[in-house]
């Protein structure tokens, strides 16, 4: 059985709105994610199972999302004026650049779906076991990656483990 995209657009493109808002956090790019990620459903529909269509398009939001934040992050000339301009008027500016630095020098040295697993635990708040339905790990998988991620976190700190 095909998947009924225009019916999923209609019943799930709030979700991967949310969601998408949530990751991105500019309305533009959040409604350009949401609609790449039904593009993205549309090229694969004639191979995916119509099963447990939430967590598909969740998924599929999330790792657009991540991509855009990662090639923003690889071009700094083309980044968001909004953002900036945010930043630029925070109190906190230093130690949102710091934290920012921090992260993207974790993330440098983790594989692309680490990030993943790393946003759906601590920031969705999704069970090990859920994380690792969603990422096609093993649990232990998981555990491992979020305790590498730790670790290396720690010694980029200089924090004692």
């Amino acid at each position: 059985m095909a998947i009924d995209v225009e019916n999923y657009y209609r019943r799930y493109g709030p979700m991967v709105l949310r969601r998408c808002r949530s990751l991105l956090r500019n309305e533009d790019q959040a409604m350009d994610a949401m609609h790449d990620t039904f593009v993205e459903l549309l090229k694969a529909q004639a191979r995916l199972e119509p099963e447990a269509p939430s967590s598909l398009l969740f998924r599929m939001a999330t790792n657009i999302c991540l991509n855009r934040i990662r090639a923003a992050g690889r071009r700094p000339e083309n980044a968001n004026t909004e953002l900036i301009d945010r930043l630029a008027s925070s109190e906190e500016t230093e130690s949102r650049f710091s934290a920012q630095h921090l992260l993207d020098r974790l993330f440098a040295r983790e594989k692309p779906s680490t990030r993943t697993i790393a946003v759906l635990h601590l920031l969705d708040g999704l069970t090990l076991e859920e994380v690792a339905r969603e990422v096609g790990l093993s649990v232990s998988g998981v555990r491992k990656r979020l305790s590498s991620l730790r670790a290396n976190l720690e010694n980029l700190e200089g924090v004692p483990k």
